[in-house]
């Protein structure tokens, strides 16, 4: 059932990244944390209308992503704790997951360097006659770097594969949106490279599943070029760490107020039957806490792992 696992996946998401935030402050966490709450629904509807093996590209605020995916909670913890037995050995932190098991093929922590790879990896879907999509996810920060351009220009020429989904929470860091772009319309953006685009103004996590189905099903069948989704959001906590930063003055509390409201967690649990919602809580509940002291009782990397996995 499409609602139950929605549901699932976002409550499980949303409840990882509290608890990141509850316990970062006692720095069992060294890795910075980039938390996704108020704009998790986004990885959650696209992701569950992809296959397993369709692949995701993401940024530096990328739990969600990895989580709705199918990535390992446990690993990707152990991998926030730079344990051993994290999805990258520890080495990676928060901004740098990466799990081919899940076709999750990278995050990074520099703005928008993820782009290029998904349409490289389109490319060579192409090439193969391979029936899979790519999703590339980023902020609106990244429509301002070169590579944006130049990768929806060359993904529209070739009628690429790729979905990109602009995760607009309005800030790059602590400046607005509007302070940056000349243009801040992302869709205008895209189409003037040549990409269809189309623009989501509220978070409705329905609605984003059912529309996203519908294009993944044409790009998988080569029946069009490559789609831009604007999927307008905003970001509850601070730009990185657990707290909220409303009281440093760069954004007003009264401006989170209509997104609090309409929290997407919210809407679809007021759609589940109680009995059936509390059942997948506590289910859910039950998973956190094994991956929390499953993390938290892994073996640090060994010092023989300094020179391994190195490719510079």
């Amino acid at each position: 059932m499409l609602l139950e696992r929605l549901y699932r996946s976002l409550y499980l998401i949303r409840r990882v990244e509290e608890e990141v935030a509850r316990v970062y402050s006692s720095d069992v966490i060294l890795s910075p944390i980039h938390l996704s709450i108020g704009q998790e629904a986004i990885s959650v509807a696209v992701c569950q209308a992809l296959a397993a093996d369709d692949v995701v590209f993401g940024s530096y605020r990328s739990h969600a992503l990895y989580l709705a995916k199918g990535g390992d909670l446990r690993g990707m913890l152990a991998e926030l704790y730079g344990k051993a037995t994290g999805v990258a050995k520890g080495k990676a932190g928060s901004m740098h997951l990466l799990d081919t098991s899940v076709h999750m093929m990278g995050s990074s922590a520099v703005v928008g360097t993820t782009i290029p790879h998904a349409v490289g990896y389109a490319l060579a879907l192409a090439m193969r006659g391979e029936p899979r999509v790519v999703v590339s996810f980023f902020g609106e920060g990244a429509v301002e770097e070169g590579v944006f351009a130049e990768s929806l220009n060359y993904a529209a020429l070739k009628r690429l594969p790729v979905l990109f989904v602009c995760e607009n929470n309005g800030y790059a860091i602590h400046t607005p949106q509007q302070a940056r772009q000349a243009l801040p319309d992302v869709c205008a953006k895209a189409e003037s490279l040549g990409v269809a685009a189309e623009c989501f103004a509220e978070l409705d996590a329905e609605r984003l599943y059912h529309r996203t189905s519908e294009v993944v099903a044409e790009l998988r069948s080569g029946a069009r070029g490559p789609v831009l989704f604007e999927c307008h959001c905003y970001r509850w906590r601070e730009h990185v760490g657990p707290a909220e930063d409303f009281a440093i003055g760069y954004r007003p509390r009264s401006e989170a107020e209509p997104w609090l409201a309409g929290d997407s967690l919210a809407c679809l649990a007021r759609k589940l039957d109680p009995t059936q919602r509390d059942a997948i809580e506590q289910q859910v509940e039950r998973q956190i806490a094994d991956a929390f002291r499953y993390a938290q009782d892994s073996p640090w990397p060994g010092a023989e792992e300094l020179y391994t996995d190195l490719f510079a």
